[in-house]
């Protein structure tokens, strides 16, 4: 049975988010809120909740997964960015944007595409979010919460918790979502590559 934590979505209890930091520690799948719906997330080195997280999602390990990280500096940690996806990057996050990054050595191999050795990065634009970075003190890793057969992300916590309340740690309830998924831009090979076009405006990237 998971735990349940209403967190309010502009002012986040301290306490709360200090027991959901325990939880990911202690190697617990989290559903949280972002700017672009709910996402799924554990730590980053633990491989059983990696596990746990692709079966809940239905996907292999050649998904792209992401980093949820809270500032600039950590993803300068974790992917390899010169100086114009710098600029770039940092002109327009926190937002509802993913970058996709050759990774660096800080990043465990199980999460980076085999192929072509990159990550997925994004700064989320929500107090939630950041918040709970903020605390947990690393990235998040993290995919969307898209369940097998669904076309969309999940949106409404209640629902959420109806369907996976006995397969996660826990959930968070920061509120309603809109279904708004970001915009994904490859940015590994030097060029900018817009894979999926989302809220987040293309245009500073074009």
């Amino acid at each position: 049975m998971s735990q349940f934590f209403y967190i309010h979505p502009d002012n986040p209890q301290v306490r709360l988010l200090r027991q959901a930091v325990e939880l990911i520690r202690d190697g617990q799948v989290v559903v949280y809120p972002t700017d672009s719906g709910y996402a799924i997330g554990c730590q980053m080195d633990d491989k059983s909740a990696l596990e746990q997280l692709c079966r809940i999602r239905d996907i292999g390990k050649d998904h792209n997964f992401t980093l949820m990280c809270r500032d600039m500096s950590e993803i300068s940690n974790y992917a390899r960015v010169d100086n114009t996806a710098f600029r770039q990057i940092k002109n327009n996050t926190p937002g509802p944007y993913t970058f996709v990054l050759k990774a660096t050595k800080e990043v465990p191999k199980r999460l980076q595409n085999p192929k072509r050795k990159t990550i997925g990065i994004r700064v989320p634009n929500n107090t939630i979010a950041l918040q709970l970075l903020e605390a947990l003190g690393e990235p998040l890793m993290s995919t969307t919460l898209l369940l097998p057969g669904e076309d969309i992300a999940e949106s409404d916590p209640d629902a959420i918790r109806e369907k996976l309340e006995k397969q996660v740690g826990l959930i968070i309830h920061g509120g309603y979502l809109g279904e708004q998924p970001t915009t994904v831009i490859d940015m590994s090979e030097g060029e900018n590559t817009i894979i999926r076009l989302g809220s987040g405006d293309p245009s500073p990237f074009e």
